[in-house]
């Protein structure tokens, strides 16, 4: 899968951050039952690369992504681990390199017209606006897509459920990202059956995109 058909499988990617393995596969198999398959699993916590491996054997059925990817060498790993994309918080021209030349599509991050210059000219036309709201939210990416008429983006960063339906209602974005889906309480009561109530909520979203070519 290409990452522009990735993010249009589902209005909502959760970000997650899981501080044990044993979580992984409950969560991600309720997040699944909800509606939503585009998972994003950030390598931010000593265990994050086993509890992709973990997803990626036991819940074949989601898209499983790594985010929070900072260098080549993150990429490879969450490649390895099972990841079938890669999401970054923002982009050096190394990584950009490698997200082109690697085994698995990559979703750099930007937050300023130079950066999205910058991944335009490495091939990109998908990105992660982030931090969304500290980068100017719907007014930011409205004035984006004035000169960018082509790049498509995933606002991530400070987005909840309240306020997804206005980003999702902009024609330049394809899906929101946000941690909302899972929050750390929920996941540590092993409460699954009301984060697939949140998933199922988050699914019935529907973008400005939707259907678009």
């Amino acid at each position: 899968m290409d990452i522009q058909t990735i993010l249009r499988t589902g209005p909502v990617m959760p970000v997650i951050v899981l501080e044990e393995v044993a979580d992984a596969v409950p969560l991600a198999r309720a997040l699944v039952e909800g509606g939503v398959r585009v998972l994003e699993v950030t390598l931010r916590t000593a265990g994050a690369l086993d509890c992709l491996r973990a997803i990626a054997d036991q819940v074949p059925e989601a898209v499983l992504g790594a985010g929070t990817v900072l260098t080549p060498a993150d990429l490879d790993a969450a490649a390895a681990a099972g990841a079938r994309f890669a999401v970054s918080p923002g982009a050096s021209a190394e990584l950009l390199r490698a997200g082109r030349e690697g085994s698995i599509p990559l979703l750099p991050g930007v937050m300023t017209p130079s950066d999205v210059i910058n991944a335009l000219g490495a091939g990109y036309t998908a990105m992660k606006l982030f931090p969304a709201a500290q980068a100017g939210g719907v007014g930011m990416l409205k004035a984006l897509s004035g000169p960018f008429p082509q790049v498509r983006f995933c606002p991530t960063g400070g987005i909840d459920a309240a306020s997804a339906p206005t980003y999702l209602a902009l024609p330049n974005v394809v899906c929101v990202g946000g941690s909302w889906l899972t929050p750390a309480e929920r996941v540590r009561a092993g409460d699954w059956a009301a984060i697939s109530e949140l998933a199922r909520a988050a699914a019935a979203l529907r973008p400005a995109t939707a259907g678009a070519s």
